[in-house]
């Protein structure tokens, strides 16, 4: 009888004392502040995705290890915005090209990647809602050392290269096929875009990226890692210490986000970019993008002519 009680409370404890440590764990930044014009809260959630090529906490050697260089400052390697709706139709995410030419308060007509270089995540958020009149509820930021290890602490992740990928840029090279990434090769996956794998540049790039996020929500949320305690506290751990989030954001938030971007890989989340005029990425399509936003705005199913990977 007590063995039965130990199997049952055990794992309850040690799931609230997970919840707690990821609470605590995590990086805050103030709430987004309250702008003239703001656009007003409407159906569903809407979470803003950076990831950061900050080298904060990276030693020389470390930085080394994951091909990274060793600029100053922080930018945004990856923009993306993911809509989880009240009702029945199907999350959304979307990647927003780093080099896009928006608004910017105070800076002008620039690349958006700029907001977040100048301001960080508080003027990256007002330069997005601006630009998609959708209002941000949730931020998640992560940088290249977390990255790597949010991706060692579930063991690496599996993905499917159609093309052998060579950066003509940093030298990396991953092989086609199907092979488990360990968390720098990971790294080198979601950057590359000077490659012949990767004609489009960067709207090849945000595609892959959107992949692998699918590909580790998968992962992460897989019965082999759950019922492991010490890989489910290793992605706890290592998740809660790379992240930052808002003051007002908790363990609950960040589990419906991953919960929801788990069905990217089966195909239950709608993927795409906003709609741009060429390769570039520089426009974008005022039109369609309008029409995307709309239908995230009102929890429509996007048009079928907007889902692009």
């Amino acid at each position: 009888m007590a063995l039965l009680v130990a199997l049952i409370v055990l794992p309850v404890v040690f799931a609230g004392w997970l919840w707690f440590h990821i609470d605590s764990a995590v990086h805050r930044i103030d709430a987004f502040p309250d702008y003239p014009g703001r656009p007003e809260a409407t159906a569903g959630a809407n979470w803003l995705v950076v990831g950061s090529d900050s080298r904060e906490g990276l030693d020389p050697e470390t930085a080394e290890g994951l091909h990274v260089g060793d600029a100053d400052g922080q930018r945004t390697d990856t923009i993306l915005v993911a809509h989880l709706p009240d009702n029945s139709t199907t999350p959304t995410l979307i990647s927003i090209p780093r080099d896009s030419r928006v608004p910017v308060p105070g800076q002008g007509r620039t690349m958006i990647n700029e907001a977040f270089a100048v301001g960080g995540p508080k003027l990256l958020a007002q330069t997005v809602e601006q630009a998609t009149g959708l209002r941000i509820d949730h931020y998640a930021e992560i940088g290249f050392g977390g990255f790597s290890g949010l991706v060692d602490a579930v063991g690496g992740v599996e993905m499917c290269l159609e093309q052998e990928m060579h950066d003509v840029k940093t030298g990396q090279t991953l092989q086609a096929g199907c092979q488990t990434l360990n968390g720098p090769d990971a790294l080198t996956f979601v950057r590359m875009r000077y490659s012949d794998a990767t004609p489009r540049s960067d709207l090849d790039r945000v595609a892959n990226q959107r992949k692998f996020i699918g590909a580790l929500a998968s992962e992460a949320s897989s019965i082999s890692t759950l019922i492991n305690p010490f890989r489910a506290y290793a992605l706890a751990d290592e998740g809660a210490g790379a992240l930052t989030m808002l003051d007002s954001d908790g363990p609950g938030d960040l589990l419906s986000l991953a919960w929801a971007m788990r069905g990217i890989s089966s195909g239950g989340v709608v993927t795409t970019t906003v709609p741009v005029t060429d390769s570039t990425a520089h426009q974008w399509d005022k039109e369609k993008a309008l029409r995307l936003f709309e239908a995230m705005e009102t929890d429509t199913p996007l048009p079928q002519d907007l889902i692009v990977n």
